[in-house]
């Protein structure tokens, strides 16, 4: 149905007058409207009245502004930021058409997302005069709370950690709250629906949750399964290996820098794997140790369990973490693990490989 457009006079006397407005389904923590401001296509967001609304909307405009600016790094992976009202916190978009996916799409999408990564600035000192609220938060990986909620499970299960194993995630911890030598633009939520795939490539959205971080963190949601995504897939080791391969390419191109490498990867699924509140939906996050509700309880978020899930990444972690990484003890741990749990819990079944 045509609605009304929560749009300021300034915005109006900028862009133009709305016609055409229609309200989208969206999430509880904003309203988003598709209209015509001065005859162009646009998307109205506007963040509602809730807690860390502000710091949300500070996110999300930050973001927008650091990989939109003329002379980023690689193609532009973000809608335009037309306008702003922070008062209201209201962003006007770029629209974008979104096309079904492409077979192998993570390929593109990986492409896209170290092109992301690289928009941040090497010397955060530039990020100084870039735009108003462009201080963006750093990356958080795991807690040692956490790490403690992990191998509470495994004793659960009948799997106590053999010696060695805490003392390599010990280190783990350390190595992910270090800050990298070059951050990068972390979108904070990359799953299937915010990324759009468009005549001109892949394109981000929804940057609510951004950060300055480790690259290989969010190149990992393709290996660990879209850990903080309704949408959870498992797409097969050829795709997996060809999308990695091209988001090294297309950092190395913007960057000069190599990215990425198994070592790292391995570190960021081990720290997804770490993370209780990586098995429930946002709105859920913080409220309650998961990873001991799953050792008697399983629930559903969008396409899988939180077993599936589970049982998913701790054999991703298997697969990765051996001598080469530094947590090859940790790595064999969680084959044992995967096999446990697999056999207590027969109805975790695999991932499905594609999206829905």
């Amino acid at each position: 149905m045509w609605t009304s457009l929560p749009l300021g006079e300034r915005l109006r006397a900028e862009l133009g007058p709305p016609r055409r407005v229609r309200r989208l389904v969206s999430s509880p923590r904003s309203r988003v409207w598709r209209a015509e401001l001065g005859g162009a296509p646009v998307v109205v967001k506007q963040l509602v009245d809730s807690p860390g609304a502000d710091d949300r909307y500070a996110r999300e405009a930050a973001a927008l502004t650091l990989a939109g600016r003329a002379g980023s790094p690689g193609r532009t992976v973000v809608p335009a930021l037309l306008g702003t009202d922070p008062a209201a916190r209201i962003l006007v978009l770029e629209r974008l058409e979104d096309h079904t996916p492409p077979a192998e799409w993570q390929i593109d999408y990986a492409t896209a997302l170290a092109e992301l990564h690289a928009s941040a600035p090497a010397d955060l000192d530039d990020l100084a005069g870039t735009a108003p609220g462009t201080a963006l938060p750093a990356w958080t990986g795991p807690t040692g709370r956490e790490l403690g909620c992990f191998l509470a499970l495994a004793r659960t299960l009948d799997v106590p950690a053999p010696p060695g194993v805490r003392t390599e995630l010990e280190a783990l911890l350390g190595r992910l709250s270090t800050t990298p030598a070059r951050h990068a633009l972390l979108h904070g939520d990359p799953c299937p629906g915010n990324d759009l795939h468009t005549a001109d490539g892949v394109r981000f959205v929804d940057f609510e949750q951004s950060s300055l971080g480790p690259g290989a963190v969010e190149l990992a949601y393709l290996r660990i399964g879209f850990p903080t995504c309704w949408c959870s897939t498992a797409p097969p080791t050829p795709v997996l290996d060809a999308a990695e391969a091209a988001y090294r390419t297309a950092w190395r191109a913007a960057t000069g820098a190599d990215a990425a490498t198994p070592a790292e990867l391995a570190d960021a699924c081990a720290g997804w794997l770490l993370r209780g509140d990586a098995l429930v939906p946002k709105a859920d996050r913080g409220t309650a140790d998961h990873l001991a509700r799953v050792s008697h309880t399983d629930w559903t978020w969008g396409t899988a369990t939180a077993r599936r899930r589970l049982l998913h990444r701790l054999r991703a972690v298997a697969a990765l973490a051996d001598q080469d990484t530094a947590l090859p003890l940790f790595g064999r741990f969680c084959a044992t693990f995967a096999t446990r749990a697999r056999t207590t819990w027969p109805s975790a079944t695999p991932l499905p490989a594609e999206r829905p």
